[in-house]
């Protein structure tokens, strides 16, 4: 079959309702002139390989005394020279004000779950070090020395909890495999039966009767009801709390955990509270009377973003605020009835506290630059650590003191290198969609770009779709972002129907219709942007990940006529059998489709991409990790092979061994990166129509070729 000519159309009738809402923030404009764009071009723009080097802040916690902040540095390997692998992530600690930042814990470590003891004397976390069999508890004096691991368990400790008396730890593990089992597989018997011979994980209590200082005492198992994922502990010491999945299986975790609580010595359930689907943080109130929860509203709710309280006994939840057009993501508690949150807000941030009455008590903090994540309160409840990021760096551990008119002050700087390097303009769009519905988004201004050209255009399309973009740092090894920008394009992210940060209403506004108004909100978008005099309408390409991957394969076949070229990562192409085939069956049942592919057939046909692949004139690159257990590898082995027996376009398919559902170790996120931009930039910059060669050559940065 012959290629089909690539004519792009953008619906005139669509175009005369669209609107913008602009927030600029900090970062050069694009240039007009040819004077600036001369000067433009003399200035850095971010590469590839500078994405490769990024470092970030990942956990934060702060001392008891609100006077330091603990917080773990993700720090990439370099692709082609260190051992390949993930990021190595380093314990540091700074003080409040910003002073004194130092390594605790430096090397090829991978420090986790950073909490400080409860009396601030010491910094615990888990690790596995040199001569640990399983990632273990590690700990440091607070005034800094050596750390030494406290507890090695016969498997990896996966999460813990301080007694409040510093005196005892409880924690989740994964029982030992049976000796008997081992056997077997060390004779060749190694089979494995789906979904049956699962390893159960157990709740245990650690006692430490001398405190963090002495050698530990005796070890408890505490049974219970189901499988624990993590442990609170009471403010009293004598309960505990936890979140128990009927089994261990991805599905279970994310639509049936329930809370339980425990009385800490004999187990015994004193109340098992059901919280109504999908679960996020929980904690005690300070008095120990009530239980505090970030929920969903209701088993289809696609994400939990609810603030609810329950007396710890059992018995009504509470949502705190039903009528947040957003969604909670931490808390904690200042007083016994005063509870501060953090909130998605569209794409910013909110910091307010509340009573647990319902009642607002203060704004601590509403914007989109930067934007928070994360929140570590002292026992003082005066100060507090988050995670922020900005359109200008990605994420640094910031501080904030409650009860002022102070601005949350950044304590870190994890790439100080970022100063040189001319950064794109990164603002707010809003638009409307077909059905008067307002979406919002995020567009990356080309770096340079003369007055009234316009340019290419690549929309990057989020996952989920419960998910969305904040107005912080939009480049990663699979979001071109600023390194597009770099090389004149224009990045719309869109936060299409479906995504969070606006409401429970408008996160279930997609559920059922896959592709259908979610994906118009996405045209309308590059329709806005044509009319604005921004984007070509003839060099638009789409790319995004996982849910973004499914949206560009829709894209690549279904409206083809739209994208001039197409990066699908880890994607779904074919609906009726991705449920089969997927680990989260009953999540994408009941908060995606409301339906099953058995049920309704019909349905998940007529909304999948290798049904309109002979529509297919969009020359697409598929990648996917080979061991991918969300969306199963042969997603994209399907359209692969439809495209190839249908139409001429050109098409790759790049397996990553090793990988899952998206790319961690170095050397993949670098071919990644490079296979990317060079897909856009061949057929959207260059015109080019036949396939680019698929070696990469690893040693420029730059590669196109």
């Amino acid at each position: 079959m012959k290629r089909k000519p690539m004519t792009r159309i953008h619906p005139s009738s669509v175009l005369a309702s669209l609107l913008i809402v602009g927030l600029p923030v900090a970062g050069p404009r694009p240039a007009t002139a040819q004077g600036d764009q001369e000067a433009a071009s003399a200035v850095r723009a971010l590469g590839p390989r500078d994405v490769a080097r990024v470092q970030s802040v990942g956990e934060v916690a702060i001392h008891p005394d609100g006077s330091t902040i603990a917080y773990t540095r993700n720090v990439p390997r370099e692709p082609g020279r260190d051992e390949d692998g993930p990021a190595w992530s380093r314990l540091h600690v700074v003080a409040f004000d910003g002073s004194g930042d130092r390594v605790f814990v430096g090397g090829e470590v991978d420090v986790s779950h950073v909490r400080w003891s409860p009396d601030g004397r010491f910094l615990s976390f888990l690790a596995r070090r040199s001569d640990d069999e399983h990632t273990s508890i590690y700990l440091i004096p607070a005034r800094s020395g050596e750390s030494y691991r406290l507890y090695q368990h016969e498997t990896s400790v996966l999460a813990f909890d301080w007694r409040p008396d510093s005196r005892a730890i409880a924690f989740v593990a994964r029982e030992v495999v049976p000796e008997r089992v081992t056997e077997l597989r060390a004779r060749g018997f190694d089979q494995e039966i789906y979904e049956e011979d699962w390893v159960s994980r157990r709740l245990y209590v650690l006692e430490l009767p001398g405190g963090p200082e002495g050698p530990p005492g005796g070890l408890r198992r505490i049974d219970v009801p189901g499988q624990p994922w993590h442990v609170v502990w009471g403010p009293n010491g004598r309960r505990l709390l936890t979140d128990l999945s009927p089994t261990p299986l991805i599905d279970d975790r994310y639509m049936f955990r329930r809370l339980h609580v425990l009385d800490a010595n004999s187990g015994a359930v004193v109340s098992a509270i059901e919280n109504p689907g999908k679960l996020g943080p929980f904690g005690f109130a300070p008095d120990g009377r009530s239980v505090v929860l970030i929920s969903a509203a209701d088993i289809n709710d696609p994400r939990e973003g609810r603030l609810m309280v329950v007396p710890t006994e059992g018995g009504t939840l509470r949502d705190l605020m039903p009528d947040l057009e957003g969604h909670v993501e931490a808390f904690a508690f200042t007083e016994r009835d005063r509870i501060v949150y953090l909130a998605s807000l569209g794409v910013g941030t909110r910091i307010a506290r509340i009573r647990t009455d319902g009642r607002e008590d203060g704004v601590y903090y509403q914007g989109t630059d930067p934007v928070f994540t994360n929140l570590s309160m002292s026992a003082e409840s005066d100060r507090a650590a988050l995670n922020g990021q900005a359109p200008t760096h990605p994420s640094e551990a910031f501080a904030l003191r409650l009860e002022s008119d102070a601005e949350p002050n950044r304590l870190t700087v994890s790439n100080p290198w970022l100063a040189d390097v001319a950064l794109a303009d990164q603002r707010m769009v809003s638009w409307t969609a077909a059905d008067g519905l307002e979406i919002q988004g995020l567009l990356i201004e080309p770096l340079q770009r003369a007055a009234g050209e316009r340019v290419p255009t690549l929309v990057v399309v989020h996952g989920g779709p419960e998910s969305h973009r904040d107005n912080g740092w939009l480049t990663s090894y699979a979001q071109p972002g600023q390194v597009a920008a770099g090389r004149g394009y224009a990045v719309l992210y869109p936060n299409y129907r479906g995504s969070t940060g606006r409401g429970v209403a408008f996160a279930k506004a997609d559920q059922g219709d896959g592709m259908g108004a979610e994906f118009d909100d996405i045209l309308a978008g590059i329709d806005y942007l044509i009319e604005r005099g921004i984007t070509d309408p003839d060099r638009v390409g789409i790319t995004g990940g996982s849910y973004g991957g499914y949206a560009t394969a829709w894209g690549a076949t279904r409206h083809s006529e739209r994208f001039a070229a197409g990066v699908m990562r880890v994607g779904v192409s074919d609906q009726l059998s991705k449920t089969g085939t997927s680990d989260i069956p009953r999540e994408l049942e009941l908060v995606h489709w409301l339906t099953n592919p058995y049920e309704n057939p019909d349905l998940f046909l007529e909304r999948s991409p290798v049904m309109y692949t002979e529509n297919a004139n969009t020359p697409l690159l598929i990648l996917h990790g080979k061991e991918d257990p969300r969306v199963n590898p042969g997603q994209s082995l399907e359209l692969y092979r439809a495209l190839q027996m249908t139409t001429d376009v050109p098409v790759r398919l790049v397996l990553y061994p090793g990988e899952g559902h998206g790319n961690r170790r170095a050397a993949s996120r670098y071919d990644y990166s490079l296979r990317m931009l060079r897909w856009f930039d061949w057929f959207l910059k260059e015109g080019k129509e036949e396939l680019p060669p698929y070696e990469i050559d690893y040693g420029r940065d730059d590669e196109v070729s």
